[in-house]
């Protein structure tokens, strides 16, 4: 079993920077990896980053490369969203969630274990 809570949500301003945390426990090591969703007012859950547990492999959307930095810290079992140059689009509600050792890294349906999600406001 795992668990999974997210912080560090709030409003923000267009072009701002906000680092979310995942705080993880349970057996995160057998899900193979960390990664993180969005789903914004009227959309679907969508794929924004996510870290391999061992070997660090990162994978990011399209939208977030080059601005959003994802991280382990397997000291804390934490793992951080740092999210740079923030825009209108980014709103939603930021879920981290472990994946299933064969899931497909891109899509919600591979990941097992979600958290309550937090949320993240930027204003223009």
């Amino acid at each position: 079993q795992v668990q999974l809570a997210e912080s560090g949500g709030g409003v923000v301003q267009t072009g701002d920077s906000l680092s979310l945390s995942c705080a993880t426990s349970g057996r995160v090591f057998a899900s193979y990896a960390v990664g993180w969703f969005r789903q914004g007012p009227t959309k679907d859950r969508e794929f924004v980053a996510s870290i391999s547990w061992i070997n660090l492999n990162e994978f990011y959307a399209e939208g977030a490369k080059g601005r959003f930095t994802i991280a382990r810290d397997l000291a804390t079992n934490t793992v951080t969203l740092q999210m740079t140059n923030l825009k209108t689009e980014d709103t939603g509600v930021y879920y981290c969630a472990a994946r299933c050792p064969t899931g497909n890294v891109y899509q919600a349906s591979g990941y097992a274990y979600w958290g309550q999600g937090t949320h993240v406001t930027v204003s223009s």
